[in-house]
């Protein structure tokens, strides 16, 4: 596995739901990455925070566009989060087979840090030769 690491920007923006009564919340995401991975990305979140403080759920599809480490293509992140009362579980993957360009063959899975307002990442990936 190679190991990223740089920072981030993001901008979300809250969209029109389809079934106002779900309690569902729905924002585009715009993000702009920088160091390893020096890409921008536009993705779709859905949420939901319950009654209870610090509970809440979301899942998100993001293209990433740009460099990795030097090499040019797009990808796709799914995002799968959860907070139980405060303790936070986030789990980030590339799609399989979502690569393009020189990063065709991509796998891997990426940490969000967030300290002091600044967004960062962590992305633990492989590339494999595509047949």
């Amino acid at each position: 596995m190679t190991h990223a690491t740089g920072t981030f920007e993001v901008k979300l923006a809250p969209q029109a739901v389809t079934f106002e009564e779900s309690g569902l919340g729905r924002l585009s995401i715009d993000k702009q990455f920088q160091g390893d991975l020096q890409a921008t990305s536009k993705g779709e979140m859905l949420a939901h925070r319950t009654a209870v403080p610090g509970s809440a759920g979301y899942v998100a599809m993001e293209r990433v566009d740009g460099t990795l480490n030097g090499r040019a293509g797009t990808f796709v992140l799914q995002h799968s989060g959860t907070m139980n009362r405060g303790a936070q579980q986030l789990a980030l993957t590339v799609v399989p087979d979502s690569a393009t360009g020189e990063l065709q063959g991509l796998s891997g899975a990426m940490k969000i840090i967030i300290e002091g307002g600044q967004h960062s990442y962590e992305f633990q990936y492989e590339l494999r030769a595509e047949p």
